[in-house]
């Protein structure tokens, strides 16, 4: 392909994709789930690769039998699973061009202007969503933003940090307990005999407890086994000797990745257990988190980061920041600050109050490819070690320190010669804070969105996302035609029926129809149906279309359960009926009735 022939076919390709947005919710795309099972794409492609070229309108024929056909509509405006996707033009031409210039940005040096706009992009979000300037790349102390793949990667970085802040610490705590025993090896302390032994024991027994972050670089190697075919060597920051005494926390309703995280740094892990206030809001509570670190602690144990999750997957709830900050910063316990859910709402200050004690977090992220128009992947995260000679950083003013990366450069710094520049003492190299060396320039994404769109129009797209979860609560309470609602919500705001068991019969109902789609989560023993606002396309109608399918689903066998349920679907029909669900039921009625489930067991769709 010459440049020319890109010039046409990628215009092409535009018009394919902007076709495809446009005929969404339309007869050409009903439904936001495919008809298909796994194996189904085996006979739509050869089983080898051409030898020869093939032309770009061959290519183009097949985009729509073999992917678009074949794949999850995730932009449906009935698509109502998982988590909120809110897609742009802005943001597909940040992609654009993004894979047009085709970069590979670890260092500064590698791709200056996607370093720099990264880090001017961070500053404008951190900014826009409230984040103290401790956190900004343009603040002289020591916080920095960066855009991670996913909150995922956050998580795993804030991890891997957290543990290499807690192993240097204990080393130290190791190096002044080598000087007191080396001074009681000493012949005339050996001459006092047994009392100052138990002296000696007492001084191990009684050191400094961890409250802080040790200053200083990463030693590159500690040598430990010299051998002509080479070196055994640790990592001073990550000697896995150490591990087997951290522990890290989260709530019961944290995200999978930290399970992930945890088992690849190899610490432990104690989920503490939430309570469910009267709002629906699972909540951790401060003195829960006291009682693990007393407890722990009394074992030998150290506790080392806690995660704080800003608006759950199962649930959305809320964990204070305000009140589980100060206990882990009196007890010298690294906060990460989980927002991949809830964190764009920040942008609307009717919604600030979630973040409220974000100072006392040494790291933060959300996913701007959630609900921020901005589309896969996209996840911005903070970093600032607040321990700074053991005084909180929003305690004490730094004004001269290490600007690249925070002191958490120097756990993950390694320097081969092939990766070193002239500038790396003043530029900032992203790639000493993620996992992987190279990156994406995902800031144009970024950059794109809050230009061509807006901060004013983002936010007006986040409260109407809010208002139609609103409206879905409610038109799921309301009485139907004289009939109270089937429907129980579980946390606004989400669905449920009267047991697990027709829970999870009614989302295979809803699923297996494919007119839309929702998947489920389980909180404290409880089933229950998740109903996100996903899609930008997403309006009232779609909403009360939702619902009266619900309606209509358990419709189809609410008689055999005794209560005498008629449905009318304002958006459907009168009267309409659709079998379907008694299918799915564990207990399908032979005689006419089926004892109802257990009400003490129902839930909610959210």
């Amino acid at each position: 392909m010459d440049v020319e022939a890109f010039r046409k076919n990628g215009k092409e390709l535009i018009d394919i994709v902007a076709d495809y947005w446009e005929s969404l919710d339309t007869n050409k795309w009903e439904k936001p789930l495919p008809d298909i099972k796994p194996g189904f794409l085996q006979s739509l492609i050869p089983e080898e690769a051409p030898e020869e070229p093939e032309s770009w309108q061959q290519i183009f024929a097949d985009i729509e039998p073999v992917v678009l056909n074949g794949n999850t509509h995730w932009h449906h405006p009935n698509f109502f699973a998982y988590f909120s996707t809110a897609c742009s033009y802005a943001g597909v031409m940040g992609d654009i061009l993004s894979s047009g210039i085709a970069s590979i940005g670890f260092t500064w040096k590698s791709s200056p202007s996607m370093t720099e706009l990264e880090m001017v992009m961070t500053d404008w979000l951190a900014k826009a969503i409230g984040l103290p300037h401790q956190f900004w790349n343009s603040d002289p102390g020591p916080g920095v933003g960066m855009i991670q793949s996913t909150a995922s990667d956050a998580t795993l970085v804030a991890l891997l940090a957290a543990r290499a802040r807690a192993v240097k610490k204990l080393k130290s705590q190791n190096t002044q307990l080598g000087q007191w025993e080396k001074f009681l090896k000493t012949p005339f302390i050996k001459a006092l005999g047994h009392q100052l032994s138990e002296v000696g024991v007492s001084l191990r027994s009684n050191l400094p407890k961890f409250n802080g972050m040790i200053k200083g670089g990463q030693k590159k190697v500690e040598q430990t086994t010299k051998n002509p075919i080479g070196e055994v060597s640790i990592f001073e920051a990550h000697d896995s000797a150490y591990f087997d005494r951290l522990v890290a926390y989260c709530s019961d309703q944290a995200h999978s990745s930290v399970d992930k995280g945890i088992m690849l740094i190899g610490v432990k892990i104690r989920k503490l257990p939430t309570s469910k206030n009267k709002l629906g809001n699972f909540f951790l509570e401060a003195s829960i988190l006291e009682k693990a670190i007393n407890e722990d602690r009394s074992n030998g144990l150290i506790p080392f980061i806690l995660i704080i999750t800003v608006g759950t997957t199962n649930t959305c709830a809320v964990e204070s920041i305000r009140e589980l900050g100060p206990v882990c910063e009196r007890e010298g316990i690294w906060v990460h600050v989980d927002a991949a859910y809830a964190g764009s709402f920040l942008l609307c200050e009717e919604f600030a109050y979630l973040a409220d004690g974000v100072e006392f977090a040494d790291s933060f992220n959300f996913n701007a490819h959630k609900a921020m128009m901005i589309n896969f992947d996209c996840s911005p995260m903070w970093l600032v070690d607040t321990y700074f000679e053991h005084v909180p950083y929003h305690k004490f003013r730094v004004t001269h320190r290490f600007k690249n990366g925070a002191e958490s450069i120097s756990y993950f710094n390694v320097d081969p010669a092939y990766l070193k520049h002239e500038y790396q003492a003043v530029a900032s190299d992203y790639r000493h804070l993620q996992i992987a060396l190279g990156r994406r320039f995902r800031s144009l994404k970024i950059w794109f969105v809050l230009r061509a769109i807006g901060i004013k129009e983002i936010k007006q797209y986040l409260r109407k996302a809010v208002e139609l979860a609103k409206l879905f609560a409610e038109l799921l309470l309301n009485e139907t035609n004289g009939y109270i609602s089937p429907f129980e919500l579980f946390v606004p705001p989400h669905l449920g029926l009267g047991s697990n068991e027709l829970n999870e019969a009614l989302l295979a109902a809803l699923n297996t129809d494919g007119r839309i789609h929702l998947v489920a989560s389980k909180t404290h023993g409880t089933y229950f149906l998740r109903f996100a606002i996903c899609s930008s396309k997403t309006t009232e109608k779609h909403v009360h279309n939702a619902v009266d399918f619900a309606l209509m689903q358990v419709d189809a066998w609410w008689p055999y359960y005794g209560y005498g349920y008629a449905g009318y679907y304002p958006y459907y029909g009168a009267g309409k009926r659709e079998a379907g669900f008694q299918n799915y039921l564990p207990n399908k009625p032979s005689n006419g009735h089926v004892i109802p489930g257990n009400r003490e067991d129902d839930m909610g769709i959210a």
